[in-house]
């Protein structure tokens, strides 16, 4: 048991959420320093912690775009201390990202008068990206609404959840509708038998028994999961033991509506009785297929 502060670094592009997040975490009681430049992160972190040991759960949000190598010096440096850190990453589509700053009227923050919106978001997702290779959350804000957002910060980061070892989260998804950024896992489950062409199930989902007991009822599911169990019964204490804070398990079907639903949720009930607390989420349930 580390006994240091609990920080968490909050990054990610212009317009993906950041002030949602910095907001929530201070609702759930954490100590929240927003927008400061990472060339004071380290700074600000020594003299917060240091004048006042009551602050055991400090969030930090980064807000300075140009000088990413000091966020990265920062890391690093933290991660040789006695500091339990988790680094949270929020991310969007790019014509998500237009339509919230037309909605707003603000100005992006690296955007000059020779570029774009298209090309300043473009730009910070380059001077982003070593910072996301070191996320130990990515949150992709597409397709969320505030509270959803908010929701997840809660799952994440309440007092409940922080003294998990490692949060899972097994996601299902349609490949129609995107691969989800935030998987660190990402199985196929398109060969299966697919309830999508039975009329009778057509319009039902992964949820419903008469679905669940079709997919897998199928010989090819039952060999499936028996491939598949010994594979996570490795992976999942493995990503433990390295000190992984999240891992996100992704099942894509076409619609993410039928297969990838049911065997999220057998895969979420089998890893429950091995002893995990899983949190399972069908990002495309209410999508409709055509």
């Amino acid at each position: 048991m580390q006994d240091g502060p609990n920080f968490v670094v909050v990054a990610g592009l212009s317009g993906a959420g950041r002030s949602t997040v910095a907001d929530t975490l201070e609702d759930l009681g954490w100590f929240v320093i927003d927008n400061l430049p990472s060339s004071l992160l380290s700074s600000a972190a020594e003299l917060l912690t240091a004048s006042d040991p009551r602050v055991q759960r400090l969030a930090l949000v980064a807000g300075s775009h140009q000088h990413q190598e000091d966020l990265l010096d920062f890391l690093a440096g933290l991660s040789t201390s006695s500091a339990r850190v988790s680094v949270v990453f929020l991310d969007a589509p790019t014509d998500v990202l237009l339509r919230r700053y037309d909605q707003t009227r603000r100005r992006h923050p690296l955007a000059t008068n020779s570029e774009s919106v298209v090309e300043a978001i473009q730009r910070e997702r380059e001077l982003l990206d070593p910072i996301k290779q070191k996320a130990d959350l990515v949150i992709d804000t597409g397709d969320l609404i505030v509270h959803e957002l908010k929701s997840r910060v809660v799952e994440a980061f309440s007092e409940a959840g922080r003294n998990q070892l490692m949060q899972t989260t097994i996601m299902s998804f349609g490949y129609k509708h995107g691969i989800p950024t935030e998987a660190d896992l990402v199985i196929d489950c398109r060969f299966l038998a697919n309830p999508h062409w039975l009329p009778e199930l057509r319009q039902r989902t992964g949820l419903d028994q008469e679905v669940r007991d079709y997919v897998l009822g199928e010989s090819s599911t039952v060999l499936f999961l028996e491939r598949l169990m010994p594979l996570l019964d490795f992976l999942v204490p493995s990503y433990v033991e390295e000190g992984k804070a999240y891992l996100t398990i992704a099942f894509g079907c076409t619609g993410g509506r039928h297969r990838s639903v049911v065997v999220a949720e057998e895969i979420g009930r089998i890893l429950t009785e091995n002893g995990y607390t899983p949190r399972t989420r069908h990002r495309d349930l209410e999508s409709k297929e055509i």
